[in-house]
């Protein structure tokens, strides 16, 4: 089903290599790594493959930064994204490679807007309104499963909440460590797009990974609080672009 040409393979590998880096804490570069699996195995079997990649990171991730948690903020998307989950669940089996492809690029160009204008403006109060979280939440979680995508909102809520370097790795991976567990059964049974030809794949690719989370760690370490925020912006900017002109 896969039979790859070299260079598939090595964008493949490449991108396997930035969500090690994704998800040790060098966060934004999602629509990189989506895109990059979008054009080797096509929008929605993409999915499936980078969903036990993604588990390797998560776990990795909480456990390297197991001291660095907000649980109340975990506890206020939950719910939300699941919901945003069951509703992607429902709606992709609808949706078509072209629709997928770029619903994709609007989600991450819109993403890339929001994030922005809450870096910049002038107004640095945190959003405490319900609707808030919801919100993003619910576009996280239908995202996540349309998509992989749903760093970009998880990082506008968390950039609005303006949280230290370290608490916003270790938050997010414990809130993504969950929300890709519960999406497995979907991706088994519901789109059938995780099988036994997708995991050999997938397996094919985790020393990449784990290349990638090694050099993260390192990495993360280096920046500051104040840079690694115009980090997230620019990688997820970088991110949208690529992905609009495939």
């Amino acid at each position: 089903m896969f039979e790859l040409p070299f260079i598939d393979f090595f964008l493949a590998a490449f991108c396997s290599f930035l969500l090690g880096l994704s998800k040790s804490g060098i966060k934004g570069i999602a629509a990189l790594i989506v895109t990059g699996f979008v054009l080797v195995y096509g929008a929605k079997a993409s999915t499936g493959i980078l969903m036990p990649l993604l588990l390797v990171g998560d776990v990795f991730a909480i456990i390297y930064y197991k001291r660095h948690v907000k649980w109340n903020h975990i506890l206020k998307l939950i719910p939300w994204m699941v919901l945003g989950v069951l509703i992607g669940v429902l709606g992709g089996n609808y949706v078509s490679e072209e629709i997928f492809k770029y619903g994709m690029a609007l989600i991450i160009l819109f993403s890339v807007g929001q994030m922005y204008y809450w870096e910049n403006r002038k107004n640095k109060k945190i959003p405490t309104h319900w609707s808030f979280g919801s919100s993003m939440g619910i576009l996280a979680g239908f995202t996540t499963m349309v998509g992989n995508l749903a760093g970009a909102f998880t990082n506008i809520y968390f950039l609005a909440m303006r949280l230290p370097k370290n608490i916003f790795i270790g938050t997010a991976a414990w809130l993504f460590f969950v929300i890709n567990s519960f999406k497995i059964p979907f991706h088994v049974w519901s789109w059938n797009t995780i099988n036994k030809i997708s995991i050999v794949k997938s397996l094919e690719l985790v020393p990449f990974v784990i290349l990638g989370l090694l050099l993260g760690v390192f990495v993360v370490k280096k920046i500051n609080d104040d840079g690694y925020r115009k980090l997230i912006l620019f990688f997820t900017a970088l991110g949208g672009i690529a992905i609009l002109f495939n």
